[in-house]
């Protein structure tokens, strides 16, 4: 695996290899479209300071792309801003390194960090807590803490660097994928935008739960006066031109902006009958000028979960279709369901419920209970058994003009065409 080194500000470097390996992030995501780890090394005078590692099956290649910005024996601190092994991993080979090179590390993070790298690495390294808003001097260079809890894991934190006025802010501000640019001032906007796309997967994937700590995080960030110049995530571009569009766009996913006109329709269909009336409601759809992507689980195409959820969460409106299996939905279904009622909630967006059944209706109705706990105003079921008729798509018919007002209501309460 190749890695990457850049100087990023002045005494301060990005580490990064990019991860093709992995084929599911967390054993959960399809990411077919990769990774990349992040870490940082800051010089000063009284020694480095090292901002998280990589993946321990990079241990090697992590401790060599230090060597490359600094001799070992300079490596004074290591922050660990989050416990997940993706970002600690490489973490013990490093402290072993330097030891051999005759330095000494003391590890920095959250008091639960401590406790965490220690039960999974069994590190017996030095390990200091840093609290919230506290600040330490590194060779005439401040480092300042802040706590930002469940971005995404309880012990998350962030480091600001004033004098550099770079930001490292761990999992937040980060995103899928391998992008051919290093940070932004590197992209072309055809790249950054669609870059954007594999943020909002990432973000509701990893963050979609916590959403409210990161609008948290940004109000606090603006409290303490902080304007970065430049975000460095663990994943992803680093924003040195442009941090502020990395910034909205975190904000807008966890305030839930959406696009206007965008549908996502995701169905389960065994025999082809739940998939003859989504293609019907879709093309009603269209036909009233709604752009809809869709997501199927059939017998010959199976949809990527990651995606559907990426797409969920900036769409206006969601139709489901779904077969009643064993007295129930189809599991697969039901499983996508349950995650986007978690991941990208409703916040009262409109979803019609539509299936086919054979002997007996009951899909449609276990839909239903999952999406209105997760906030979605639902509209049906509308259910019928066997093929297509004239009589269902009057009622289908029906459905999209209630889920054209529905959208159409909450355009106007949010002051939208």
């Amino acid at each position: 695996m190749v890695h990457k080194v850049k100087e990023i500000v002045k005494g301060f470097y990005l580490l990064r290899i990019d991860d093709v390996d992995t084929k599911y992030f967390e054993a959960l995501w399809d990411i077919p479209e990769g990774i990349t780890y992040n870490s940082y090394v800051l010089l000063t005078d009284e020694g480095a300071v090292v901002f998280d590692a990589w993946k321990a099956a990079y241990a090697d290649e992590f401790v060599e792309a230090v060597r490359e910005v600094t001799p070992l024996r300079r490596v004074k601190y290591v922050v660990a801003h989050h416990g997940e092994p993706d970002h600690s991993g490489s973490i013990p080979a490093l402290t072993k390194a330097v030891g051999d090179a005759g330095g000494g590390v003391t590890l920095l993070g959250h008091p639960m960090v401590g406790r965490m790298l220690k039960s999974m690495y069994g590190l017996h390294t030095p390990f200091k807590p840093v609290s919230d808003g506290e600040e330490v001097a590194v060779g005439g260079i401040t480092l300042k803490f802040l706590h930002t809890p469940w971005l995404h894991w309880p012990e998350t934190i962030m480091t600001y660097l004033p004098d550099l006025g770079v930001l490292v802010s761990c999992d937040a501000f980060g995103s899928y994928s391998i992008p051919p640019c290093l940070t932004d001032e590197g992209c072309r906007e055809d790249v950054l935008r669609e870059y954007e796309g594999f943020v909002r997967k990432y973000f509701t994937t990893v963050i979609g739960r916590f959403r409210k700590h990161v609008v948290r995080a940004l109000g606090k960030l603006e409290a303490a006066g902080i304007s970065p110049s430049t975000i460095a995530p663990s994943h992803g571009i680093v924003w040195v031109r442009d941090p502020g569009r990395i910034a909205g766009l975190y904000r807008r996913l966890a305030e839930g902006a959406v696009e206007e006109g965008k549908v996502v329709a995701i169905y389960s269909s065994m025999y082809g009958f739940v998939e003859s009336a989504v293609d019907y409601v879709v093309r009603e759809l269209e036909g009233r000028g709604f752009s809809v992507k869709v997501f199927a689980f059939t017998d010959s195409e199976q949809a990527r979960v990651s995606e559907v959820l990426g797409e969920v969460e900036d769409a206006e409106a969601v139709v489901v279709g779904v077969s009643t299996y064993e007295a129930g939905a189809f599991p697969t279904l039901e499983h996508v369901l349950k995650l986007i009622s978690v991941k990208a909630p409703g916040r009262g967006r409109p979803a019609l419920i539509l299936g086919a059944y054979g002997w007996g209706a009951s899909g449609g109705r276990v839909a239903k209970q999952v999406l209105e706990a997760g906030g979605y105003g639902v509209v049906g079921p509308i259910e019928f058994s066997g093929r297509l008729t004239d009589e269902v798509r009057v009622r289908l018919r029906a459905g999209v003009e209630e889920l054209v007002k529905a959208v159409a209501g909450l355009r106007a309460a949010a002051g939208r065409s």
